[in-house]
């Protein structure tokens, strides 16, 4: 029998068509597609990293606060961020966060200094070796060189940490202002030198600082946003005393840090307090309990902070400061009209002993007088007059500043920020760079490792056995 033909000729022709058609469509679809992928990627590369990039770090160390925000936001005046950098050595970090600043105002233009095309460059601006990714900001007349280690700060003695953001906020809050924020600190007394890392801190928030001697004055300049005391070794005079009272009666503001003297008390300076309802005891304070204090050392006090917006954002990240060798604080309830909040505090089995630093024991005696005492407070009059009043002469000594991890200057700084009034600029703090490891016990590993070495891998081999038993059944259904 002849066999039959099914499809002629035509139909070949038309089965062609067809399939060119579907090609051609396949292609132009490919076309669009591809067309939308460009223009998409195009749009994308076009938009601000602070659009295109998340920051999932824990330290936040790819944002920029608010604090950041409302100062660029407020430019008024052209500001230009040089950044010194040899091709192909640019801090990705560094990188990324300038982007922010570019793409935050029409004021920021960010302007990349080769030191290998431009040599001299920074020379104009400071004396300093420039490291790579070094910067510096101008606006008019006036600039701030920022060295590299400015940014990446690796302290020995606690964590290390990135200061990017807070030096750049900084610097351009700097150079923006003339009119900036005056420390007058107290001198004639045998007033200890400000540490290092307090200096630093304190330029870095853009306030200058002057001594000043009221031997040879009449009163306090009235230039002055605050006047700080720190560590005198020998008492203030009664005229003395009376500048300064007078000063806060009149609205002024007074940052103190002294304790116990070797000599003994410092009777006309903390007279200043009685004013106010706060009494100071005799001696050094003492704790009984061992959570509040440390190194077995029963001086080193670790205090209760009280809520207030000077502790709050430390309370908030569970920081504890550090008293060395303080003189218990009482408060009285003549206040005379002012507010007195009690900022760090000692426990109920606190007692204080009046022979000082001659104590020959711990132990608490008959004649010791019984806490709890206050050794930090803070005092508002009804004329916005205030002191911040911490008694213990090395609160901010670097060392124990690092046994709190940085927690005492904060704290300081807080207080200061509070005194003279803070900027936006002088709330921001360096972040840090140390990982946040997972620790778990040695039962909870034993149960992981017994999950995810045995029970997982049975359960992933029992569902593959099924999927392929149930697929021959099928088949064998099937035939």
């Amino acid at each position: 029998m002849k066999k039959l033909n099914l499809f002629n000729a035509s139909d070949e022709k038309q089965s062609s068509k067809i399939a060119f058609k579907g090609g051609a469509y396949s292609l132009i679809v490919t076309a669009i597609v591809l067309a939308i992928v460009i223009v998409v990627n195009v749009l994308a590369s076009a938009l601000p990293s602070s659009v295109t990039k998340l920051d999932i770090s824990s330290s936040k160390l790819y944002s920029i606060t608010s604090n950041t925000k409302a100062v660029v936001n407020a430019l008024e005046d052209d500001v230009t961020i040089y950044w010194i950098v040899q091709s192909g050595e640019e801090d990705d970090v560094i990188e990324n966060l300038l982007s922010k600043y570019d793409s935050l105002s029409d004021h920021i233009e960010v302007v990349k200094k080769n030191p290998d095309v431009y040599p001299t460059f920074a020379e104009q601006y400071t004396n300093e070796t420039v490291q790579n990714n070094s910067l510096v900001v101008e606006c008019g007349d006036r600039s701030r060189f920022i060295n590299y280690d400015d940014i990446y700060i690796y302290d020995s003695y606690y964590d290390s940490s990135f200061d990017g953001e807070g030096a750049i906020t900084s610097a351009i809050d700097y150079v923006v202002n003339e009119e900036l924020p005056k420390l007058y600190v107290l001198e004639g007394h045998g007033e200890a030198e400000l540490p290092e890392t307090f200096s630093d801190q304190v330029e870095k928030e853009n306030i200058e600082v002057y001594t000043l001697s009221l031997l040879t004055v009449d009163s306090i300049p009235e230039d002055a946003d605050c006047v700080m005391i720190y560590a005198p070794s020998s008492d203030i005079s009664e005229e003395e005393k009376e500048i300064l009272s007078d000063y806060v009666a009149d609205g002024g503001k007074l940052l103190i840090m002294a304790g116990l003297t070797v000599d003994g008390e410092l009777e006309n300076l903390y007279s200043i307090l009685s004013d106010y309802g706060v009494e100071a005891c005799d001696g050094i304070v003492i704790e009984g309990d061992r959570s509040h204090y440390a190194f077995q050392q029963p001086y080193i006090l670790l205090p209760d902070m009280e809520s207030d917006d000077i502790t709050n954002s430390l309370i908030e990240e569970n920081y504890l400061t550090v008293v060395p060798i303080a003189q218990g604080l009482t408060v009285t309830d003549d206040t005379n009209g002012a507010e007195v909040t009690e900022l760090l505090t000692t426990s109920s089995q606190s007692f204080s002993k009046a022979d000082g630093y001659y104590i020959s024991t711990y132990e608490k005696e008959e004649d010791d007088i019984d806490g709890p005492f206050a050794v930090a407070v803070k005092i508002e009059n009804d004329n916005d007059g205030q002191i911040v009043w911490i008694s213990s002469s090395n609160f901010i000594d670097d060392l124990y500043n690092s046994y709190s991890s940085g927690a005492n200057m904060d704290m300081t700084m807080n207080s200061l920020a509070s005194l003279i009034g803070e900027s936006e600029a002088m709330a921001i703090r360096s972040k840090s760079l140390n990982y946040n490891y997972l620790t778990i016990s040695d039962s909870t590993a034993s149960v992981l490792k017994t999950f995810m070495i045995g029970v997982f891998p049975l359960v992933y081999l029992g569902v593959g056995i099924g999927v392929v038993l149930r697929r021959r059944r099928k088949q064998n259904e099937a035939s």
